[in-house]
């Protein structure tokens, strides 16, 4: 994993995520901006599953519990998945309010995400 990534993430799930709510609370309407900020997400989402299963190949060992790590992962991928699908079949403000409350809910699981690949003791 690279540090700098998992801050990335962590910035852009937050930007995304106050920008959803900021839009669902003024009464729009899940559209491009907030689908899109949820597809950016989702894409460093992937991104971040794909250096995790490379990562420890090239000696760069998480130095917690994997096993939290892949459950923090796999549910980060999950959320903007059923999310996004939620806001399309929707189509009222409250979708992109939760879509905002998804992106903030990600942000905390990559920084925990962060710290068990860095920081925790193994």
């Amino acid at each position: 994993m690279i540090e700098w990534f998992t801050t990335v993430q962590v910035l852009v799930a937050c930007a995304a995520g106050i920008l959803c709510l900021v839009l669902g609370l003024v009464g729009r309407l899940p559209g491009d901006v907030s689908m899109g900020a949820v597809a950016l997400v989702e894409l460093l989402l992937l991104a971040q599953l794909v250096i995790a299963i490379i990562a420890p190949a090239v000696g760069n060992n998480p130095s917690g519990s994997l096993a939290e790590f892949y459950i923090y992962l796999i549910s980060a991928i999950i959320l903007p998945l059923a999310g996004g699908f939620w806001a399309l079949i929707e189509r009222n403000r409250w979708s992109t309010v939760i879509l905002g409350g998804v992106c903030l809910a990600i942000a905390v699981m990559v920084y925990r995400m962060g710290q068990i690949w860095f920081v925790q003791g193994a």
